[in-house]
């Protein structure tokens, strides 16, 4: 899912709100001030002045308030035979669930131990084999594991930040953290969810600052064997918190946010209201507007 943000004045402010009227929708969020949904795009306008556009068209809609493509910039040259430092994050495009990001600190040395356990992208793995061998990545590997539950997560939404710059802050504080621990990395690489610039523009924001240089790199954990690490403890974390908040609130949460997640979440708003979309689910998705319109359409 594409996440952009952009600022804009009073004066465009009324203006997108006019342009989009006819597709606004109710928000619980004290800090929006409005919401739309249009072509499968969320538009979500805060009070500061912030307007986040998320899905397929999310840049073909910025586009018309300001936003310009960033140019990508050459990358640098990174080596799977240097030590490093790779991060991944799950769980950012499922409505129910936290969100878990993972640092893992990998050296030419783990690579034997690495490949004879089958270690790829997660998204390559069955979910029982990442459950299999998370366990003994967490053992052998240095790492720094941290999940944002969905109670915690809205909060953090609440409070002013995004879908990104959420992410810039979890990415940047288990970096942080690992090498805290005493890890020496020759290279530190993210698997890009968001430009240089907008990452180096939210990292400014965060106490917790290091030195070493960061690469953001397009679908690295098919690439280096560190993010691919991340990518799997990382997977582990969010299907255990997906498994504990079923077993809390009483039903069968799924991964992703489609139907299936809106008829979960309308028969979770029937029986505690807010509270138990607050506490299992990301409540800026989309599927909370249509679990609220499924449930009015039922009663």
């Amino acid at each position: 899912m594409n996440n952009l943000v952009i600022i804009i004045d009073n004066k465009q402010k009324e203006q997108l709100k006019a342009d989009y009227a006819t597709y606004q929708l109710p928000s619980n969020n004290p800090y929006v001030e409005a919401f739309f949904k249009v072509e499968n795009v969320s538009i979500t306008l805060y009070q500061s002045g912030k307007v986040m556009f998320q899905g397929g068209k999310a840049q073909e809609h910025a586009q018309k308030w300001g936003y310009q493509a960033e140019k990508p910039s050459p990358q640098k040259k990174l080596s799977q035979h240097l030590p490093m430092i790779g991060t991944d994050e799950v769980g950012n495009g499922s409505y129910f669930g936290g969100l878990a990001v993972v640092a893992s600190y990998i050296t030419p040395n783990d690579h034997a131990f690495l490949t004879s356990l089958g270690v790829d992208d997660s998204k390559r793995l069955t979910d029982q084999k990442i459950k299999q061998i998370a366990p003994l990545l967490k053992e052998k590997i240095p790492h720094q594991a941290l999940l944002l539950a969905p109670q915690k997560y809205n909060e953090v939404i609440a409070r002013g930040y995004n879908a990104v710059s959420v992410k810039v802050a979890l990415h940047n504080q288990a970096i942080f953290l690992l090498l805290q621990k005493g890890v020496t990395p020759q290279q530190i690489v993210i698997d890009a969810f968001t430009s240089s610039k907008n990452y180096n523009r939210y990292l400014a924001q965060e106490a917790n600052r290091f030195p070493n240089p960061v690469t953001l790199e397009e679908k690295a954990e098919g690439k280096y064997l560190a993010v691919a690490v991340s990518s799997i403890i990382a997977r582990a974390m969010f299907l255990e918190n997906l498994t504990q908040l079923s077993q809390e609130i009483g039903h069968h949460l799924p991964s992703g946010a489609g139907k299936q997640s809106e008829q979960i979440a309308r028969d979770i708003l029937a029986q505690y209201g807010m509270a138990g979309l607050e506490k299992t689910a990301k409540l800026h998705f989309a599927n909370t507007q249509k679990a609220q319109a499924l449930l009015s359409y039922r009663k």
